[in-house]
């Protein structure tokens, strides 16, 4: 899992480990693989690994690290860390991935059904039928907590977010992004095309996240 690795500063304390620079599930694959075996046997200092598309950023605590190593450069150190993980890693088997489904409720006129229907083309139910139509892999959480990205919508579907983002954007919005599907965890502004809404919680501070990177999503439309 080693050749065509870039581990690149991501700030003081923190890496990005890149695996490539596409959506794909088999670079995603790698980057759920690497933050499980990080975060299940962390090296000294390390604080977490965070997978992303196609990449991890490990975060860590520099001073930990100088004052167990006070002439070993941080980064360094915790680039030779990560490089012995990716030495022994073995990627996950992702052949049966966790289903979780999701109802929600379709967008009666108030958000961008409507929108997405006439820009490409369809009738607003064909665009149900079609979203629904495919389980979408949760890539990573991000942007928010708990918020999930996932993918990959059908091409059919995909359009640029919208030019004048919202400000607010309700809690449970089931959102789509070019070829992403995104569901917002709390109010916030967005500028995604929103095309029903889960009373499903994305996030608590008790349960925390619903929904984890690796994980497939089934819509079920009410």
């Amino acid at each position: 899992m080693i050749d065509d690795v870039r581990i690149i500063p991501l700030s003081e304390s923190s890496v990005v480990v890149e695996f490539g620079r596409t959506i794909s599930l088999k670079l995603n694959q790698k980057a759920i693989a690497l933050a499980k075996s990080l975060n299940s046997s962390p090296f000294l200092g390390m604080i977490e690994a965070a997978p992303a598309y196609a990449s991890t950023s490990v975060f860590f605590d520099v001073s930990r690290i100088q004052t167990e190593f006070p002439h070993i450069d941080p980064h360094q150190f915790v680039s030779d860390q990560i490089r012995t993980c990716l030495q022994v890693l073995v990627e996950l088997d992702d052949q049966r991935p966790e289903t979780i489904e999701i109802a929600f409720a379709v967008d009666e006129g108030e958000f961008d059904l409507a929108f997405v229907a006439e820009r490409t083309k369809m009738s607003k139910s064909d665009v149900i039928e079609l979203f629904t139509a495919s389980e979408y892999r949760v890539f990573m959480l991000g942007f928010l907590p708990g918020f999930p990205y996932m993918g990959i919508l059908d091409e059919r579907l995909a359009l640029p977010r919208r030019d004048v983002p919202r400000t607010r954007v309700p809690v449970g919005s089931v959102a789509v992004a070019g070829q992403q599907v995104g569901i917002y965890p709390q109010d916030s502004p967005g500028g995604w095309h929103i095309i029903g809404k889960t009373s499903a919680r994305m996030f608590d501070p008790d349960n925390l996240a619903l929904l984890e990177p690796g994980m497939n999503v089934r819509f079920l439309a009410e």
